[in-house]
């Protein structure tokens, strides 16, 4: 998919159009368009799903209803990346794709624990997947887009102990070896519809472009 593609030729993609797209292709979870932010921590995806929702906000016609889900939120603290797995699966895709609204219990980072409190997940015309193994095989056949983005492995981990702390820096280096074994076994960005550059030098507008990763 060639999606978005705007002023500055293929390198450049537009938020808008890529929602517009979106809308445009098929819903494959119950009546849902599931659509996964994927990629390693530190890379940008939270960044880049959140310009995406709210350009799935912005499209003309009535109101959609877009949902958010962030896989930080279903995560047991510092486990390999895709442990959170079957609690997505049993609390939100399966009861949305038989047109029921799903929930969750958040983990705290601060406590070390999962909250007591359920997070709402309603039925939504659109759902932004964003996280670590988010469009991994298991879930594709079920995505209407697929998006990884990618970023360079020191900045990521610059990124990481900036936000973090630095006495963090052994767990982030763990992390990202399982990430990293995970996207490779996986295949992720060969199978993603479209692949961002989370580290762009490429002049655009951050607000309403993105910049795709060039072969």
């Amino acid at each position: 998919m060639t999606a978005g593609v705007g002023r500055a030729g293929p390198k450049i993609g537009r938020y808008a159009a890529l929602a517009g797209m979106i809308m445009a292709g098929p819903a494959r979870l119950g009546a849902v368009r599931l659509v996964a932010v994927d990629g390693p921590a530190g890379s940008g995806k939270t960044t880049f799903a959140s310009r995406l929702v709210a350009a799935l906000r912005s499209l003309p016609g009535p109101p959609l209803n877009v949902g958010e889900v962030h896989t930080d939120d279903l995560l047991d603290g510092w486990t390999e990346p895709v442990a959170y797995w079957p609690r997505l699966e049993s609390s939100v895709l399966i009861p949305l794709s038989m047109g029921q609204p799903g929930g969750f219990h958040p983990y705290d980072w601060v406590a070390g624990g999962f909250a007591a409190e359920l997070v709402e997940v309603p039925v939504p015309d659109v759902l932004v997947l964003e996280g670590v193994a988010s469009c991994r095989a298991q879930v594709r056949s079920r995505l209407t887009v697929a998006v990884s983005v990618v970023a360079p492995h020191e900045l990521r981990l610059a990124r990481g102990i900036e936000r973090d702390g630095v006495e963090l820096r052994a767990e982030w280096v763990r992390w990202m070896a399982q990430e990293e074994s995970h996207f490779r076994l996986d295949g992720t960005v060969a199978a993603a519809d479209l692949c961002i550059n989370g580290s762009p030098e490429v002049p655009h507008d951050p607000d309403e472009e993105y910049v795709l990763m060039t072969v």
